[in-house]
């Protein structure tokens, strides 16, 4: 699997990589971690002609506090969110949930930025966003605009981010002791998850249960309305169309899908 040829160029400035974006159109395509781009291309189901580089931009690399909020870079790796004390103690389920990610080189390279532009429905990290309530900042030409989670997930592999933007930084309310849990169910410990959940409180997202991350409308429903989690875990698979493929049925996924957010609800509880 050899990727086809393509010109590399190395952004030595968020404005330069907006500039080499406007030059090259569609034509480009960005490079942070590489764990979603680079595949994609040596299968060539990606065919850039220009990969214009982050890897250079350390400024896009952070974890701050904001007073009521933690502000992160687009380009923090994976491993630095899981260890993270700003994040353990005030957004301990996206420090948690990052350091299940894959493995040690995985979560050296990795970038949430790279997770959440890709808009994988399999990956961690946008459920984990969408159940804290994340606000993504993304910059373009006219200037840096917020989209909340919520509105930043369009469609398979889809995402609020326009040709020629880019995701520059995260922002999420601290949680203040609120309840959390992050499961997942994997054939292997670095495999996609076949169905996963994350809970902040009474907010519920799901991975891997539709052609884009989402959140579980009908279980927040049923909890907003007095259910216990396991009443509430039984609407999970609502809504839900999960991939029915070799790794499994969808039937399956959608029974995972109960047992896990019960599970996670009565996790988040206890703590």
């Amino acid at each position: 699997m050899i990727p086809a040829a393509f010109t590399y160029r190395r952004a030595s400035s968020v404005d330069d990589a907006l500039a080499l974006l406007a030059e090259h159109g569609e034509d480009a395509k960005l490079l942070a971690g590489g764990h979603s781009l680079l595949p994609l291309m040596k299968l060539r189901l990606a065919v850039p002609e220009v990969v214009v580089d982050l890897g250079g931009l350390p400024d896009l690399s952070y974890v701050e506090d904001r007073g009521d909020s933690v502000a992160i870079g687009a380009l923090t790796r994976h491993h630095d969110l899981a260890t993270s004390e700003l994040l353990g103690r005030e957004v301990p389920l996206l420090a948690h949930a990052a350091g299940t990610i894959g493995d040690p080189q995985v979560r050296h390279r990795g970038t949430i930025g790279g997770s959440l532009v890709h808009g994988d429905p399999a990956s961690d990290l946008p459920a984990v966003a969408l159940a804290l309530d994340a606000v993504l900042v993304v910059r373009g030409p006219a200037g840096s605009r917020e989209v909340p989670a919520t509105e930043f997930f369009k469609d398979f592999f889809e995402t609020a981010v326009e040709p020629g933007e880019l995701l520059t930084e995260i922002r999420i309310a601290k949680r203040g002791g609120q309840g959390w849990d992050f499961q997942k169910f994997t054939r292997r410990a670095i495999d996609w998850a076949i169905v996963g959940v994350a809970v902040a409180g009474d907010a519920v997202a799901l991975v891997n249960m539709g052609p884009k991350p989402m959140r579980a409308s009908a279980v927040e429903a049923a909890l907003a309305a007095g259910a216990s989690p396991a009443e509430a875990a039984e609407h999970a698979a609502e809504g839900t169309s999960p991939p029915d493929e070799h790794n499994a049925s969808a039937a399956y996924r959608q029974h995972l899908a109960k047992v896990l957010v019960r599970r996670a609800l009565e996790n988040a509880r206890a703590r």
